[in-house]
């Protein structure tokens, strides 16, 4: 009985164990390796989706790609947190403030480079002590913010450990900012070996996989509502605040975007860090009434050869007998750089209730985008225009606030006509199966096979 109630705990035992390697095999996190040697050329092949590699299978990957003599330093790049999820949320912005920019730039433009999208975390806290087992290289740790006074002897073959600063994740704004100093760090670190001419292997990863919050604006992003005021309280940053005078209602104007861009003649120019974070754009020219309103946003040398820059929101508000209240229009987009012509832009489709906001998801030059900023003039066609969750009101605002807002998307989208049209086509298929089946009829008459053969004349 004992031997027994033995071999049942050392099978309970050993079950548990298995359970709790499975549940802690679930981290995983991407690895990102390059080399200015031809590593990991044909490792790629070896590989395939939705494969999360253990620890023996890394360290296999990892033998096979530094069994040449070259090179002789690895740079491993370690984070306290990282996923997947961080690549396609945060490198969605362009120009040079964008995360992981040196990182892309690393992957396409060395001898050889390799995507891991789910590495074991097990493997990963296993990594460095590995390398230095492995290759028998001396291991140095060093603290990410001290790599530009990090001095590397090309002669001895090292394993630099980088420990990046963490990512506190509080906000989206704040871990925007730190990956984007932690993406510098990795392109300083490494453009600097290259520099020097001494042949490397970069490895970025981290310890823990990282969580993305998505917000009800991403999930629900693609559906017309009607933001409310508790929206505003998720924006990553205050909107621009135009006022007319002093009291709780002296604002006029108010205007928000999560990404503004302009371009014209091949320059890229992403001004909202200028709009929005760090303040540096003149709004002293906007001027509004109850009939009309103009916000003007000028910026002096936004980007390099380009001294003076100003864009010009003009709105008015009427009323239509028809709806019997009144109604607001951006009737034009003015675009003033230098002393060029002014590009003139018309936005038939940006309109709404006066006292309420609007708001668009993407804005811009594009056809395909929900509203379209159409050119007037020979000078607007050299611009390129995109502004991603444009949100403005010129009318009616109360307590510094947006108000509801019409947004863009009309109530019937092309999957809502398809929808419509699919089922409409399976209900005629349905009605035309009934009535077959209503007007089916039987014969009058039946063959009797104990009886003569049933004779029908000719004429029947």
């Amino acid at each position: 009985m004992a031997r027994c109630s033995a071999v049942s705990w050392i099978q309970l035992i050993c079950f548990s164990s298995v359970l709790c390697k499975g549940f802690l095999s679930l981290g995983h996190v991407p690895m990102l390796l390059w080399s200015t040697h031809r590593s990991f050329q044909d490792l790629a092949t070896t590989l395939h989706e939705g494969h999360v590699i253990s620890e023996q299978e890394l360290h296999a990957l990892l033998k096979q790609a530094l069994a040449s003599p070259d090179p002789r330093n690895v740079a491993l790049f370690l984070q306290d947190a990282l996923s997947v999820d961080d690549f396609t949320h945060y490198a969605s912005s362009s120009g040079n403030e964008t995360p992981f920019r040196n990182v892309q730039e690393l992957l396409r433009t060395s001898s050889s480079s390799l995507v891991l999208p789910a590495v074991d975390c097990q493997a990963v806290s296993h990594l460095s002590g590995y390398l230095q087992e492995m290759l028998n290289w001396a291991l140095v740790n060093v603290d990410g913010k001290e790599t530009s006074q990090l001095m590397v002897n090309g002669s001895k073959p090292n394993v630099f450990v980088i420990k990046l600063p963490l990512t506190s994740r509080t906000n989206d704004l704040s871990t925007r900012k730190e990956l984007l100093e932690n993406d510098k760090i990795i392109g300083e670190y490494t453009k600097s070996l290259q520099q020097q001419g001494i042949e490397s292997v970069a490895i970025y990863t981290a310890r823990r996989p990282s969580k993305v919050p998505v917000g009800p604006d991403v999930e629900w992003q693609s559906r017309r509502h009607l933001m409310s005021v508790e929206k505003q309280e998720a924006n990553l940053y205050a909107p621009i605040n135009i006022t007319n005078g002093t009291g709780p209602n002296a604002t006029c104007i108010l205007f928000y975007a999560t990404d503004l861009n302009f371009t014209a003649d091949g320059t890229v120019m992403n001004l909202t860090h200028r709009t929005f974070e760090s303040h540096e754009v003149d709004t002293s020219s906007s001027t509004c009434s109850g009939t009309n309103a103009t916000l003007s946003l000028k910026y002096t040398n936004p980007v390099k050869g380009i001294e003076s820059l100003e864009i010009s929101f003009l709105m008015t508000n009427k009323k239509y007998v028809g709806s019997a209240r009144e109604w607001f229009t951006l009737d034009f987009v003015h675009i003033q750089q230098d002393n060029k012509e002014t590009a003139i832009f018309t936005a038939p489709s940006i309109s709404g209730p006066a006292e309420y906001s609007f708001h668009c998801q993407l804005v811009g030059t594009s056809d395909h985008y929900g509203a379209t900023l159409t050119p007037s003039n020979a000078a607007a066609k050299e611009w390129q225009v995109v502004i991603s969750e444009f949100q403005i009101q010129a009318f009616s605002v109360e307590g510094h606030k947006f108000s509801y807002a019409s947004d863009c998307t009309t109530f019937f989208t092309p999957g809502i006509w398809m929808g419509l049209v699919s089922s409409l086509v399976l209900l005629l298929i349905l009605t035309f199966g009934i009535h077959m089946i209503v007007n089916l009829t039987t014969n009058n008459r039946f063959d009797d096979p104990k009886d003569q053969p049933l004779s029908v004349p000719q004429g029947e």
